[in-house]
Parts: structure tokens; sequence; C-alpha cells
């Protein structure tokens, strides 16, 4: 259930960050930079995400309800902040990481049902606030790095603000949880917010001031203050906050606007977060101190145990003026969090390949041929913008709405020799397409989306359930064995034959179908273990310079300093410049080589 059990040779420290005033304050972004601070002095850190509503996961949420699901290598689905850890983090975290009140409320009730409670009163506390304690405590000392042992600090990110009603037990528990283990191994990071308000741009504190109130009433001090402002806190606003508030002006930390997210580490390391973080848990014996200047020697490989490679990646991203152009052709194009992770891979690629990433949003609904009667204004505008990129990148989704844009946009990047790149979905409609144009097939689909089809191109998978929906896709860590290391797949994954991706779909090519489509020119140069599933699809680099699409989602296991070959090859595609790479690198994509050639 939660994993293995913790070493007991020492205690995991414990630092909870929690929000008030509103929501968007970015304490993901602030617990993901506090521990890539802590990794840079040597210590081991670990994060959990505790999201108090009642779904037992985020597998059956809406896209739009609350952002992309962020599928981990163990196959949980679960909220975005888990992949900014990740990705921040260099940590492989599992589903247990991921803290619902679904979650506890289902393991209470299951062992009240099998009697472990003895005939007693089942209450929201004690029973749920020691599930909580036990789930936290169990989670914290397994490791996510990769090593044998237990992490140092355990972050906790506590969602939504405080106040909000249904936080209410996870205070307590954490109340409880600090009384428990001492106040040398439990601290309090408050993110709070610090408007500008009026011509002189006055910092008001008033907000900070009472979502600190409201943790006090939960029991609970902060230990720092992270506020978010446009820009640094005035002296005179870290005084009133530290006097309002009882936290001492030196843990008044600010965190205003910055030019991108990678300056945020930097930011609390200049104020000294990390060092003041390991005196107050009583770890500066075990810190590493880092150079203060946070250069390092120019050649020197990029690695993520230095924060001056931060520091380079964010100053590279701040003078990157070369433009690319990228549509996204998507289903939920009217909120970026739903393709959170494939933002992020986009970015990470184009930092390597020296480019400028712009986006262009193309909603797939309006590409399609029926909008032409309906809106013929927004029809031309999506298809104007669609040939002015120069690459379009079709994600995943659900359901039937907008496939015959996604099919259509996969068309014209074929015919137009645009490069493409298809995810999940966005590898099933370029099937779909090229089925119905390239063998004649005109009632070629997905049976998702048309049950009857005489050419079931897409199907849907044998194993997987047909009445429950969550947890129950294909979901996770699977092998892909490349078969042809000339391909294109074989190029981006450095002549690998075997990759391992994570997936999140019900439906799949249809192998039947395989046979045909590959003898009228597509290639399924991707396969599982048994042949029988197809992972990669692709054009011949001799009739279309980069088509490929994955049915696994390589957004996942992109990361700041070792970007996702597929969109790291279809990025440099997009900017005509992947022939020049590949043949840079010896034949096969090499990470890491764009930052080699700059820093000679």
């Amino acid at each position: 259930m939660y994993g293995t059990e913790p070493g007991a040779q020492t205690q995991v420290k414990y630092v909870v960050v929690t929000g008030g005033t509103v929501s968007g304050l970015g304490k993901g972004t602030c617990i993901s930079s506090l521990g890539v601070v802590l990794r840079m002095h040597g210590l081991r850190v670990t994060a959990i995400k505790i999201d108090p509503y009642l779904n037992v996961d985020a597998g059956t949420m809406s896209p739009y309800e609350h952002g992309e699901v962020y599928v981990l290598e163990d196959g949980g689905e679960v909220d975005l902040d888990l992949g900014n850890y990740e990705r921040f983090l260099d940590a492989t975290l599992s589903r247990s990481h991921n803290i619902t009140s679904g979650k506890i409320f289902d393991q209470v009730i299951k062992r009240e049902r099998t009697g472990e409670y003895l005939g007693k009163t089942v209450q929201l506390i004690p029973h749920v606030s020691d599930a909580i304690q036990e789930w936290i405590q169990t989670v914290a000392g397994n490791p996510v790095d990769r090593q044998p042992g237990q992490p140092d600090i355990c972050l906790i990110e506590l969602g939504g603000t405080v106040g909000d009603l249904e936080s209410g037990v996870y205070l307590e528990a954490l109340q409880q949880l600090a009384q428990k283990i001492g106040e040398e191994n439990f601290l309090m990071v408050h993110v709070g917010f610090v408007p500008t308000m009026g011509v002189v741009g006055e910092q008001k504190t008033k907000p900070t001031q009472l979502s600190v109130k409201l943790l006090r009433e939960a029991g609970l001090k902060p230990d720092f203050l992270f506020c978010r402002s446009e820009q640094p806190l005035e002296d005179g606003t870290k005084k009133k906050l530290s006097l309002f508030c009882q936290v001492k002006e030196e843990k008044v930390v600010s965190l205003h606007d910055v030019s991108n997210i990678y300056r945020v580490p930097l930011m609390l390391e200049q104020q000294n977060v990390g060092v003041e973080v390991c005196r107050r848990l009583g770890l500066l014996g075990k810190m590493r101190q880092l150079d203060a200047s946070m250069t390092r020697e120019i050649g020197s490989p990029m690695s993520t145990e230095s924060l001056a490679d931060w520091k380079a990646v964010a100053d590279r991203v701040d003078q990157l003026t070369e433009e690319v152009i990228i549509g996204i052709v998507g289903k939920y194009t009217g909120l970026s969090d739903s393709y959170l992770s494939v933002i992020k891979a986009l970015k990470h690629a184009a930092i390597e390949a020296g480019l400028h990433l712009v986006i262009e949003w193309i909603e797939s609904q309006d590409l399609e041929a029926n909008m032409r009667q309906q809106d013929p204004q927004r029809y031309d505008s999506a298809w104007r913008r669609i040939k002015l990129v120069n690459g379009v990148l079709c994600p995943g989704g659900f359901g039937d709405r907008g496939i015959e844009g996604k099919a259509a946009c996969a068309k014209y990047c074929r015919e137009s020799h645009v490069p493409y790149l298809g995810i999940c979905l966005g590898l099933q409609t370029c099937v779909i397409d090229y089925a119905r144009h390239e063998l004649k097939w005109e009632d070629a689909n997905s049976t998702e989306f048309d049950e009857n089809t005489k050419h079931p191109v897409v199907i849907f998978m044998p194993e997987v359930s047909t009445t429950t929906m969550g947890g129950t896709m294909r979901l996770g860590n699977r092998v892909t064995i490349i078969r042809d290391q000339e391909s294109l797949a074989g190029k981006l994954y450095g002549k690998q034959p075997v990759v391992y991706e994570r997936h999140r779909h019900r439906y799949e090519v249809n192998p039947a179908m395989v046979p045909a489509l590959e003898g009228k020119g597509l290639r399924f140069t991707g396969q599982d273990e048994r042949g029988q599933r197809m992972e990669i699809v692709e054009l011949p680099q001799s009739v279309h310079p980069f088509f490929l699409a994955t049915q696994f989602h390589p957004e996942f296991r992109s990361r700041p300093m070792s970007p996702s070959p597929p969109f790291l090859g279809f990025m440099l595609a997009s900017a005509g410049k992947f022939k020049e790479r590949i043949d840079s690198d010896g034949g096969a994509l090499r990470i890491g080589s764009g930052w080699d050639r700059d820093m000679m």
C-alpha cells in the first residue's frame, strides 16, 4: 500500500509547505525549488503532495477541472505538482507520494470493516488523523533517488489554502505529528501573498498576516514565510511581516517575479534559505558548502548536482533569441495546465537546442470541415495559424470531440512535410488518417469513436476494464523494443534497442491492420516485447523530414537538463537543425551535446 518500510536508523526531518489567501501562488514551485537547494547542499530529499479532495486519485478528473493528470512510473495517476517534484528533484516518486482524502478514508473504512479498531467509534480524530500521520511517516522513509537508505528530508505540500474546510483534518494531523517527533524534526513554511497597491506601489502585508492567523488557529506556527510579490520585498515590509507574524526577519523570504522558473532555486540560495533550514533542523553537519559564485568551468558536463547548472539553464533561457513556433493542436487548449508536462518538455528541448519557444494554441475542433459552415472565421483562423508554425505537436486526450481536426492536422503535416510529433491520441489519429487516405479505407476509425467501422485501425485493449474508470488503463512504465536502429526512433534514442516510457491509454493500434499499413509505407518501429502493441510509428526520413508519433507519453520523463529524445528531435527538426545535429552526434542523438558545443 505504502511501499517499503522506512529504515529506523535516523529520524527523517519534515518540511511542510502551506499556502494562504489565494490558490495559485506557486507552492509547487516553492517546494520543488527548496528541494533543489537542499539537494545541492548534499541532502537526500523526497516529497509528498496532500490533496484534500475525496477522489482516490486524479485519474477520473477533467483536464479543465484539475489540469493534466501526471503519470508516475508505477502507474499512479496523480496531481500535476508531482511532475514539478520529479522534474526539479530528478526523483522517481510513487502513487503513495500523493495523499488524497479518498485514499485515507478508503483505508480507514476498510480497517473498520475488518475490525481493526476493536469496536471503537471511528472518528476524524484520532482515527483519520492517525492514518494520515502513519501514511506520511511510512512514505517519507522510502528513497526516491535510486540510492539505498532513507532520505534526510521529506517535503510535504498541503494543497489548497489554509482555512479550507477540507484541509482541517490534515492541519490537525500535522500538528499532532509535530508534537510527536519534536520541533527539531519539523519545520513549517508558509507561502503568503504580498500584493502591490496604489500609485506608489505600496506592498501590503495584511493578506499574509490573515493567512498566518488561520494557520496559528490550527495549532501550527510558520518558521519561514515565503512571500510572493511582484517586486523584491522591501526592508520595511519584511520588518512588518516579522513583527506581526512572529517570524524572524531573516526567515521572511522574498519570492518575487523573475525572468524564468529556473531562477527560483538561485533566489532561495541567495537568501541563505538552505543553510537556515538545515540550521533549524540540526543538519548543518551533513551539509555540503556551495560555491557562492555559482559558476562552473566552461566545457564541464551538465549535472543536477550543482546550482551552477541551474544558473547556466536560467541564463541560457534569458539569452535565447532564435524563435521556433510550435503549434499544439489539442482538445483542452482553453487551459494550458491541461498540457503542463508537454509544455515543460518542449521548453526543456528548446533550451538544449538553443531556441526560443513560442507556442501557438490551436483547438482541434476548429480544423474540422463542419466548422467551416458553423463558424468560418474560426475555421479560417485555425488553418491560417497552423500554416504559419514550424512544427505541430498533437497531444493526447479522450472522447470524440475534435478527433477529425486532429486527423486533418496529421494529413496536412504529412503532405506538407511539416515536422509532426503525435502523442497517444496523436498517434491514433495519424494512423486513422493514413488508413483513410493511403489505403483508401474511407471509414477507417477507432472503435472509441465508431464501434461499427469496417476498418477498426484502433481498438479497445482486451485486458482493460469496460466498467470501472479509475486506474484501469494501461498505465506507468512499459518497455518498447526499437526494431530498426537506423530508423528515426533508433536515432532519437541513441540506438538503444530497448527503452522505457510511461503510458496512459485504453486504445491501441489494431495489430491485424499493421501489415496493410506498413505495406503502404507507414513504419511501426517501436513495439512491445511481444510485437503486439505498436508504441512508435514514423514515416521514413526519405519521405518526410520528421513524422513521428508515440503511444506512450515521453513528456513525463523529460527533465530540464535531460530533455525527452522525441521532443528534442522534434524541436531540432522544427528549426531545420535535426540532420546537422544527428551528423555531429555521430548518427544518433546524444542528449546534452547541444550544451557541450555552446560552452566550448
